[in-house]
C-alpha cells in the first residue's frame, strides 16, 4: 500500500528527539524521506542513522541563522531532489515569572519560536511556491491559546506562530503551498516528563481524556497536514490536547 508522503521530501527541525523525532519516523513510515535538522550535531546524526541512511539525513542546524536554516533545506533539494514539506518544530523554554525573567530570557525563546519559525517558513516558501506545491506545518502550543504562568516568552512565541502561520498562509495560498500549524497539549517527553509531580498533576487534572498525548499522537497529525488528506486546509490551527481547554 502506498504511504500517505510517498515520493515526498520533508524537512524536520528539532528532530533530534521527542516530537521532532517521531514525526520524522511517522513520515520515512508513510513514504517520506526526512532531512532531519537539529542543534545537537551528534543526537542528530545518531537518530538519523537509526532511521534508516537511505530514506534519512541529520544535519546541524540553529533556526535563528538564516544561512544555516537555507543550508538545511538545500540539503533536502540535493540529497533528496525536492522540499515537499517543512515542519517548523525547534524550541526552547527559558520559564520563569515574568517578575524575574531576564531579557535574554525573554529573546532567546522569542528568536528561536517565532524568529526560527519565520526564517522556516519564508525560506521554504520561495522554494515551494517555484514548484507550485508544499506543505509547512509550524509547530504552536496550547500555551499560545491560553498563556501559562512562568511563560509570558513562551506563550507569546507560540501564539506570534499561530498567527504568523495564518498571515503567511494568505500570501503563498494562491502559488500552491499551504501552511497551518499545531498546538500541542501536554505530550509526554523528556522535558515534560522532568517537571515537579504537583505541576505534572495539575496539567492532568485539566485534560478530560485523563492521560498525557503520545509524541506519535502529534506525529499523526503533522502527517495529515503535510499530506493530501488536508489539500483544503491552509491557516488552520489544530488543538492536539486530549480535550484541555475546550
Amino acid at each position: 500500500m502506498t504511504g500517505l508522503l510517498e515520493g515526498k521530501t520533508a524537512v524536520i527541525t528539532g528532530a533530534a528527539q521527542g516530537i521532532g523525532l517521531a514525526i520524522a519516523q511517522r513520515f520515512v513510515d508513510e513514504g517520506a524521506k526526512v532531512v532531519l535538522a537539529d542543534m545537537n550535531a551528534d543526537q542528530v546524526a545518531t537518530a538519523a542513522a537509526a532511521i534508516g541512511p537511505d530514506v534519512a539525513v541529520g544535519v546541524a542546524a540553529n533556526v535563528t541563522s538564516a544561512d544555516d536554516v537555507a543550508a538545511m533545506l538545500k540539503t533536502a533539494v540535493d540529497r533528496f531532489g525536492s522540499l515537499d514539506v517543512l515542519v517548523n518544530n525547534a524550541g526552547i523554554t527559558r520559564d520563569a515569572s515574568m517578575r524575574k525573567m531576564t531579557e535574554e530570557q525573554f529573546d532567546q525563546v522569542i528568536s528561536v519560536h517565532l524568529k526560527g519559525t519565520w526564517l522556516g517558513t519564508k525560506l521554504a516558501a520561495d522554494i515551494m511556491r517555484e514548484q507550485g506545491s508544499g506543505a509547512i506545518v509550524n509547530m504552536s502550543s496550547i500555551s499560545g491559546k491560553v498563556g501559562n504562568f512562568g511563560q509570558t516568552n513562551y506563550s507569546a512565541a507560540k501564539a506570534g506562530i499561530a498567527a504568523m502561520s495564518k498571515a503567511a498562509a494568505k500570501e503563498v495560498a494562491a502559488k500552491g503551498v499551504r501552511i497551518n500549524s499545531i498546538q500541542p497539549g501536554l505530550i509526554r517527553t523528556a522535558m515534560t516528563e522532568a517537571m515537579p509531580k504537583e505541576a505534572w498533576d495539575s496539567k492532568m487534572a485539566e485534560i478530560p481524556m485523563g492521560r498525557a498525548g503520545e509524541p506519535d499522537e502529534i506525529a499523526k497529525v503533522a502527517v495529515f497536514l503535510a499530506s493530501d488528506l488536508s489539500s483544503y486546509m491552509t491557516g488552520t490551527v489544530l488543538e492536539v490536547t486530549g480535550g484541555r481547554y475546550m
